[in-house]
């Protein structure tokens, strides 16, 4: 049984772009264990940053609030990934979920995924989950952001921030220049725990 994502029917997508979006969502079908437990757009598999393994967004999320971010390895915005580090260290005990999600949409990332995994994971040493390259705005967009664009707007530039509640009904977004460590972003953290 294929499962709907019934935020998506919303985009009225046609075409070769409805085609991808429906390949997509086949090649990524959701595990039925936690099924019942997560919001429709993160009931899927994606592959983590350059590896074979993939990682299931609801097992990983679990009910819990998320930040999902778009990231560029050459970006003036790059070196945040320090501070989205710090964030996930600080909070993941207490259930906040960090998700990285690089994409070339603005013509900053990497041509090869080893060499955007060099600068996530051996320049900035990021440990919170990096998925693999992907659209977060445009016909392609992946079915993550498809939702947050739906929710909050689509992303603008790199390093868009997305709160979103552990139950997925609040979307909250934040602009390239807010930082992980400002006292805007860290209000809105502690309000979703």
């Amino acid at each position: 049984m294929v499962k709907v994502f019934k935020p998506l029917a919303r985009l009225n997508l046609t075409g070769p772009a409805l085609k991808r979006l429906a390949f997509t969502a086949l090649a990524l079908a959701p595990t039925a264990v936690f099924a019942g437990q997560c919001p429709d757009y993160l009931n899927i598999k994606l592959r983590k940053l350059h590896s074979q393994e993939s990682v299931d967004l609801c097992e990983l999320t679990q009910g819990k609030p998320v930040l999902l971010v778009n990231t560029a390895s050459n970006c003036g915005f790059t070196p945040q990934f320090k501070a989205l580090e710090a964030l996930h260290k600080d909070y993941r005990e207490r259930g906040l979920v960090v998700i990285g999600f690089p994409s070339d949409d603005f013509f900053q990332e990497e041509n090869e995924e080893k060499d955007t995994a060099k600068v996530c994971y051996i320049n900035y040493g990021v440990t919170f989950t990096m998925v693999a390259t992907s659209a977060v705005r445009g016909s392609d967009v992946n079915p993550v952001f498809a939702y947050l664009g739906q929710q909050a707007g689509a992303p603008k530039w790199n390093f868009y921030k997305y709160l979103v509640s552990g139950d997925g009904k609040q979307v909250q977004s934040f602009n390239s220049r807010v930082k992980p460590d400002s006292d805007e972003l860290i209000k809105a953290i502690e309000s979703v725990l």
